[in-house]
């Protein structure tokens, strides 16, 4: 987001935050937080030395040898990252291939969306759309069969349409644009186990503020809460691609390693790990303009979210920016702030100079922190 990007102030609590998204280790890392260990007793502390005083003369002997190696893993690391580094450019410079290959957003849950935004929304009118969406039909029936939403404990509802019916409008708006941004969600994080888990409370939290924000403010809250979920959609399909293309190219490599029985190589290539720098620096470039880039392909024309995404992503001074990318931004900015305060990563003028480039006011803050923005909140009557 330019607002952050441009701001020296806000800038290196965005990295930070976004750190955190990765692994709570690497955002300690790049905010310089020391984690405080306790010292030994002194007689573990004296053994300690004389054994490394023993080893020592060991590792001396070695150190010849350990730097050849040490060379060797640099050189193929260097020229691995940069292969992963040149495939990920490429797949990310071509939205419309990436839209074609990797969104697995069909034309009738955009237009679903289209509907609901129009005061003429109508059961009727979506119920078509929806056969064509297995999926849909099978989030939907899930959901109303949940017990907290059902009449009749006894009662299973297995017909879409009548689970649509029940759902109702209201409540549509706000589970599908949940469901489409759930089914982008990377299946596999690996080596960060907590990322897809991160992606989603965080969307959901983005969103959810910003509706509360926008009925604050008479702005339209569906539109708020779709354009704060799908600010995120950069966020996911950055992480995604830079984790699998990471994980399927040392596979490979790895392949050929054994293949070729080059063990040198391979007890190298198996020391491998990915590099939190590159997956930072990809989200922190690319994930704003990823968003609107993606949104804009899916050809919204009633739902006010395409422009304000936009607006995010090219714009860094709020009061320029479209109504609806000004809740946008607020919500990020709150819910930023909230996590790096729940880990103590951000000192009080840090959180002043991150609110203040938003222009949250105490009474939104108050708002925001009264309210429940980690669970959507249904209504069946």
């Amino acid at each position: 987001m330019l607002i952050f990007d441009n701001n020296k102030h806000v800038f290196p609590l965005y990295q930070r935050a976004l750190s955190l998204m990765i692994s709570k280790d690497f955002a300690d890392e790049k905010s310089g937080k020391i984690t405080l260990v306790k010292k030994q007793h002194s007689e573990q502390e004296n053994s300690r030395r004389e054994l490394l005083a023993v080893e020592q003369e060991a590792k001396q002997e070695k150190i010849i040898e350990q730097y050849g190696k040490d060379h060797f893993k640099t050189q193929m690391m260097s020229q691995f990252f940069s292969q992963v580094l040149s495939k990920v450019n490429n797949d990310f410079d071509d939205k419309e291939s990436l839209y074609a290959s990797e969104i697995r957003i069909e034309n009738a849950a955009s237009n679903i969306l289209e509907i609901l935004a129009v005061k003429a929304a109508s059961i009727n009118k979506i119920t078509p759309l929806m056969q064509s969406l297995p999926w849909l039909s099978d989030e939907l029936i899930n959901l109303v069969n949940k017990p907290q939403y059902r009449t009749r404990s006894d009662v299973q509802v297995t017909d879409n349409h009548l689970a649509l019916s029940y759902v109702g409008l209201d409540n549509l708006k706000l589970v599908m644009p949940t469901f489409m941004l759930k089914h982008l969600l990377p299946s596999n994080t690996t080596p960060y186990p907590l990322l897809k888990r991160k992606l989603w409370n965080n969307a959901l939290s983005i969103g959810l503020s910003a509706k509360i924000l926008a009925n604050k403010y008479e702005i339209d809250e569906f539109s708020a809460f779709a354009a704060g979920l799908f600010s995120n959609i950069g966020l996911i399909l950055i992480s995604r691609g830079v984790l699998h293309n990471f994980n399927e190219m040392l596979k490979a490599e790895l392949k050929d390693a054994y293949d070729n029985r080059d063990k040198r190589l391979h007890d190298i290539l198996v020391e491998f790990d990915m590099s939190p720098e590159l997956l930072l620096n990809q989200l922190t470039e690319r994930h704003t303009q990823m968003s609107a880039d993606i949104v804009e392909l899916m050809r919204f024309d009633r739902l006010m979210v395409t422009e304000p995404l936009f607006d995010l992503a090219i714009i860094d001074d709020i009061e320029k920016m479209h109504p609806i990318a000004q809740m946008v931004a607020k919500a990020k900015a709150f819910v930023m702030f909230r996590s790096l305060a729940k880990e103590e990563l951000i000192e009080s003028d840090e959180a002043k100079a991150l609110l203040s480039a938003v222009k949250l006011t105490p009474a939104d803050i108050s708002l925001l922190k009264r309210s429940d923005i980690d669970h959507i909140k249904l209504n069946f009557e």
